[in-house]
């Protein structure tokens, strides 16, 4: 009898942590099936003071909505319409976004990782107040400096490049990876790079062969924070990005000044593209994830 018991509790625990988690998983993508069912309504379903949960063709002699599922693409064809006074479509903003966000975040993690590895393995003259001096950059608005870093870049010629974005962000994103990576290379025990030291690895073999391997986790954590930062930054890339590199979020605040109003079938199938990169990178390394949200947290 206990023993079915048992199973009985376990089976109404896992049944229930499962109408739980898909309650949420439930409440968490209602946002975005709005988003996508918005996308391919008409201009006016969107503005209706009337809720329309669903695309519906409009009568010719009424003018009401029928209840017949009827999309339109005229969201989506939106997205090839160059902004008023620019040549760029949005596939446009969303590559120099890729390129940007990508790039700054790989940057980002490799330099974090062997400025992290190099707080945590070596004695460093004056080191906590120096991974102080990196957290204190994080402090000032980042806008405050704008003004001062377009005057550098106009005098290097970087306003307007995807080359003058990701060093920005990677500056921006450097004082988080080192120290999100030092936590995680913290907890790596020195014992396994000792050990390969005395087998006749060079430190730098360590590094590659031992720790990067045992540090993928955190690289993971790492690389979805700095991606999610730059993939969202809105005001260097307006003042510092101009027409040869601007990113989404500019493609979207373009589309206020739009004759006819906000096209939010438009806006909705922007982001509904917009945040398809991050759910998919977010995929990727879920596993990770999983794993860097407790690394450390539970002692063999």
């Amino acid at each position: 009898m206990s023993a079915a018991r048992s199973w009985d509790e376990r089976g109404a625990w896992r049944w229930l942590r499962f109408v739980v988690l898909a309650g949420y998983a439930g409440i968490a993508l209602v946002p975005l099936l709005w988003l996508a069912l918005t996308s391919i309504k008409a201009a006016t379903d969107t503005t209706s003071t009337t809720a329309r949960f669903i695309p519906a063709a409009e009568s010719a002699v009424s003018g009401a909505a029928s209840h017949s599922f009827v999309p339109t693409a005229a969201g989506w064809t939106g997205l090839h319409t160059p902004l008023p006074g620019s040549p760029a479509t949005f596939l446009d903003f969303l590559l120099s976004s890729l390129i940007i966000g990508l790039a700054s975040t790989v940057a980002a993690v490799a330099l974090g990782t062997v400025t992290a590895y190099g707080f945590s393995r070596f004695r460093i003259a004056g080191g906590k107040d120096w991974l102080f001096f990196i957290l204190s950059t994080r402090f000032m608005p980042p806008l405050a400096v704008v003004a001062p870093v377009l005057l550098m870049y106009q005098q290097s010629g970087l306003t307007g490049t995807h080359l003058g974005l990701i060093l920005l962000y990677t500056v921006f994103n450097l004082s988080l990876a080192v120290w999100l990576m030092k936590g995680f290379i913290d907890e790596i025990p020195r014992a396994f790079e000792e050990s390969a030291l005395v087998d006749g690895y060079t430190r730098t073999q360590a590094f590659f062969r031992i720790i990067l391997p045992q540090a993928r986790t955190g690289m993971a954590v790492t690389a979805v924070f700095c991606l999610i930062a730059a993939w969202n930054e809105y005001g260097f890339a307006l003042v510092l990005g101009g027409q040869g590199a601007a990113t989404v979020p500019v493609w979207f605040a373009g589309l206020q000044g739009n004759i006819s109003g906000v096209p939010w079938p438009v806006v909705a199938a922007g982001a509904v593209l917009f945040v398809t990169p991050l759910v998919v990178f977010a995929v990727l390394v879920r596993n990770h994830l999983l794993r860097g949200m407790t690394f450390g947290t539970v002692k063999g």
